[in-house]
């Protein structure tokens, strides 16, 4: 199963930022923009994640989201990978709480190697993704246009964790299916057992 965790923007923050790309992405053709009902920060993404890990994955994601506090967080500005020259992703980042998004980013990426999904990729960096070049380019100008932006605060309250479907999606693009939420919750109290997996279609809850 290909997998993410994520924190789900909720939907008056995405609409914010949909608002404020519309007008923009008609001068974009050489981009794919994401389906905004999608976008998210990913905290942790496993490629393939066995089915008799799933159990022991949800466990360990409610304890360690249980012993993590709600954060401010908020979308700012622009960026691309891998570098604005040969650009592939263009992407908004996250702003706020940085250092306690790093830290539940760490958390959740150790318990999911902890479970047999370890996390793919490297140094984690809050983003949302926004688009996709169609070819590698330069990317300044879309960089100039996008850096302004400044976005609705909230309050990130849970992190969800997502089976990714690729080509099940409109246009090709991949379905999402929520598994399981888990609520930024540390009170000191002991975690309630877990209950059965749940799967839903996206998206989750936010706050």
């Amino acid at each position: 199963m290909r997998m993410f965790v994520a924190v789900v923007p909720p939907d008056d923050v995405l609409d914010d930022l949909a608002g404020y790309l519309e007008p923009r992405q008609e001068a974009g053709s050489e981009l794919r923009w994401t389906d905004p009902e999608q976008r998210h920060v990913t905290l942790a993404f496993m490629a393939d994640v066995r089915a008799r890990d799933l159990d022991d994955l949800l466990e360990r994601l409610g304890r360690a989201a249980h012993r993590r506090e709600p954060l401010r967080l908020g979308l700012r500005g622009a960026g691309t990978f891998p570098s604005p020259y040969a650009a592939r992703v263009l992407w908004t980042g996250v702003a706020g709480e940085a250092e306690g998004l790093a830290q539940l980013a760490h958390g959740i990426r150790a318990v999911c190697a902890k479970a047999g999904a370890a996390p793919e990729g490297g140094r984690f960096h809050p983003h949302v993704t926004l688009a996709r070049f169609r070819r590698p380019m330069e990317a300044t100008r879309w960089l100039r246009v996008l850096e302004p932006y400044a976005g609705p605060s909230w309050t990130a309250r849970e992190v969800t964790l997502v089976e990714s479907h690729l080509g099940e999606g409109r246009g090709r693009r991949p379905r999402y299916e929520v598994v399981d939420v888990f609520p930024l919750e540390k009170t000191g109290a002991p975690r309630p057992p877990p209950a059965p997996t749940r799967r839903h279609g996206w998206r989750p809850s936010a706050g």
